[in-house]
């Protein structure tokens, strides 16, 4: 199981939406929550290449990076967090099953650790991979083929969860199946499977879909 992060295992896009928000009106760049519906689930330079053109200055993305990063860890530690409906149930009930699991998701290492401190989710994870780990964001297939390579699976063998459409054309590119939960963000995904939330996977769902590309 290749899991994402943010609005696939926790509900953070608000706290992502203030952070950007809040940095980019100090950076004199005011922006709608609109401008950001096709950027959830990518890199923070591919988002503010997409917002902003492609050439915009290196060392200005990554002080802006930093900075609502920084941000967003801040109102995580101040607010706290919650996992998405069924995500724990899901990551429980796999890791009893004795399902390999990894993170795959495209947050700095630093936001994955702090949500690790509030939600204690790596005791499911048998690996986490971040996309800087890879030097490339998704669509690009390269954090799921890396994190199944960690898990000594071949990508067949994995199944994505993702909440956004890069993630899924990623989980695509690799060969894997996929589930697609839906959000506001994206009330519409392509999946091979797509539920408006993780407790609503029936039970045998993952197996089913590995049985589908074995058959």
């Amino acid at each position: 199981m290749l899991w994402d992060l943010d609005g696939t295992l926790v509900d953070s896009a608000p706290y992502h939406w203030i952070a950007w928000r809040d940095t980019l009106a100090g950076e004199g760049r005011p922006v709608q929550p609109g401008d950001f519906a096709a950027t959830f689930g990518k890199r923070n330079d591919e988002i503010l290449h997409q917002l902003f053109g492609p050439e915009i200055a290196l060392d200005w993305i990554e002080r802006v990076s930093e900075a609502k990063e920084q941000a967003y860890r801040r109102l995580l530690r101040e607010r706290g967090l919650e996992a998405a409906p069924g995500a724990l149930g899901w990551l429980a009930r796999l890791h009893a099953e004795r399902w390999k699991q990894a993170l795959a998701s495209s947050a700095p290492r630093p936001n994955i650790d702090a949500v690790f401190e509030a939600l204690s989710l790596e005791r499911y994870l048998d690996a986490v991979v971040s996309a800087d780990e890879v030097g490339r964001g998704k669509p690009d297939p390269a954090i799921f083929l890396e994190a199944a390579r960690r898990l000594g699976l071949p990508p067949a063998r994995c199944v994505v969860v993702e909440d956004a459409p890069a993630g899924l054309e990623a989980a695509r590119r690799a060969g894997m199946p996929s589930v697609g939960v839906l959000s506001a963000h994206h009330p519409s995904l392509q999946a091979d499977v797509v539920v408006a939330s993780l407790d609503q996977l029936p039970q045998g769902a993952f197996s089913d879909l590995l049985a589908r590309r074995t058959a």
